[in-house]
């Protein structure tokens, strides 16, 4: 095993902490909105004064649907039996209205971000702008990426909960009933550039969106005058986008509800019995890595972090609840703009990072990966270890938007190193309990990308 890393711990509590109570405080409950600062000026200079946003405590309402959709959930779970009809029932009603309101999402978010990247690459000018802050992103990302990778595998080596648990692994060759998808370099690059741009927007694959945004954006801004009214109609439909979403955020505090109460009443609490030392470990993980983007937001943006945290404290509740960090994307991008993010920065970067910068399950992978190990009693050189890092860093990017994304990609990597697949089905009963925490932890990695790359490129307001 490796020994635990070093680090002065004083300039981690100086970014964590504060950050922790900026989320936590009572003031961020305030009844003026999800923003504890006026309303920045209009976004765009060749639009109309977007309508006002009513006072409201959106964050409060959704902070305590979780708690009682929790409270709920276990009382289903121990008054009518975790293999009741009844309960199989209930579960299912909840399993609908959770999928009504991530519908009522995704019909936003293809939409959105075509709107919102057209007219900021229209506004920076020419491919050179692209190409810088784009630049600056990957940069963001990768080291992010590669942060999120190695501080799980230090704390993997250091607690071992694969053994720890000693948990029964299922016999190697067991089904997982995943599909059988290897990511490689192909399937990236396929995965980058749209055969159709409508089937592009009708399976909301991000990235493929992006990059006919900035073909389009790009083609506009060369056309100047002509191109005007398009671009004109687009930053009409962002803002109708944006309007969109506040109704359809009404909604997400019964939509938290119901998932926690589905989530809860199915596994029950006493999942925590058995898998309590991994899940513990695993959020211990995800607070630390919190911490150090934290103190990275710092170093870049000073005390502004603390209004960012603020300002993204309902996004992060929300893709938490819903285990969904895209369920969290048009708010985001509405809160990040509420923060100072100019337009064309924020609006280009965050779809970017939507495929390339999700730290919370790069770190779940990490952890997956040598946990599994763990659990059949394979020791896992340093050597290997570093090598799986570099495979994570690059082979997780080609699957983005494939569902259950993150247990496709630790499976493939378990074959690589000759581990058996079938350790997949150890986290299959806790993977939704995981992926909340990981959901809202790359909710707050891409605020802090969009935030740095903008002060970066000077356009934070």
């Amino acid at each position: 095993m490796l020994a635990p890393p070093v680090f002065d711990g004083r300039g981690f509590f100086y970014a964590a902490v504060p950050c922790c109570l900026a989320l936590l405080s009572p003031n961020a409950y305030d009844p003026g909105g999800f923003s504890t600062e006026p309303d920045p000026e209009p976004r765009m200079d060749i639009s109309p004064n977007p309508h006002a946003h009513p006072p409201n405590r959106q964050t409060l309402y959704v902070l305590v649907a979780l708690l009682l959709g929790v409270v709920a959930g276990e009382i289903l779970n121990l008054g009518l039996g975790a293999d009741s009809p009844a309960l199989a029932a209930l579960v299912g009603g909840c399993g609908v209205v959770t999928d009504i309101f991530m519908r009522l999402i995704k019909m936003i978010i293809a939409p959105l971000v075509f709107a919102t990247l057209v007219v900021g690459m229209a506004k920076m000018g020419d491919g050179k702008a692209v190409g810088r802050i784009g630049g600056k992103a990957i940069l963001w990302f990768f080291s992010a990426s590669l942060l999120s990778l190695v501080l799980g595998m230090m704390l993997v080596n250091l607690f071992d909960p694969g053994a720890a648990l000693h948990l029964e692994p299922p016999p190697a060759g067991t089904d997982t009933g995943l599909a059988k998808t290897a990511p490689s370099f192909g399937n990236f690059v396929a995965h980058i550039f749209p055969k159709s741009i409508a089937e592009a927007m009708a399976q909301n694959e991000i990235l493929q969106i992006v990059v006919f945004s900035v073909f389009f954006g790009v083609a506009a801004a060369q056309l100047e005058e002509l191109a005007l009214p398009m671009v004109k109609t687009l930053d009409a439909l962002g803002h109708i986008m944006l309007k969109m979403t506040g109704y359809v955020m009404r909604f997400a505090p019964v939509a938290v509800f119901a998932a926690m109460v589905a989530v809860i009443a199915k596994q029950g609490l006493g999942v925590l019995a058995t898998y309590g030392l991994l899940i513990g470990e695993f959020y211990l993980g995800l607070f630390l890595l919190w911490g150090v983007l934290g103190l990275a937001g710092y170093l870049c943006l000073g005390r502004r972090v603390l209004s960012l945290v603020r300002h993204i404290r309902e996004p992060m509740l929300l893709a938490f609840g819903t285990a969904s960090s895209e369920a969290a994307y048009p708010m985001l991008l509405r809160q990040l703009e509420r923060f100072g993010c100019e337009e064309r920065v924020c609006g280009f970067v965050l779809p970017l990072g939507y495929s390339f910068n999700l730290d919370g399950s790069m770190m779940y992978m990490t952890f997956a990966v040598l946990f599994i190990a763990g659990a059949y009693g394979i020791e896992m050189p340093l050597a290997d270890q570093l090598l799986m890092l570099l495979v994570l860093l690059f082979t997780s990017k080609g699957v983005a938007g494939v569902p259950r994304a993150s247990l496709i990609v630790i499976s493939a990597t378990l074959s690589m190193f000759h581990i058996p697949e079938a350790g997949v089905l150890l986290l299959l009963g806790i993977d939704q309990l995981l992926d909340m925490g990981r959901s809202a932890t790359n909710v707050l990695g891409n605020s802090v990308a969009a935030a740095v790359v903008s002060r970066w490129e000077k356009a934070l307001r």
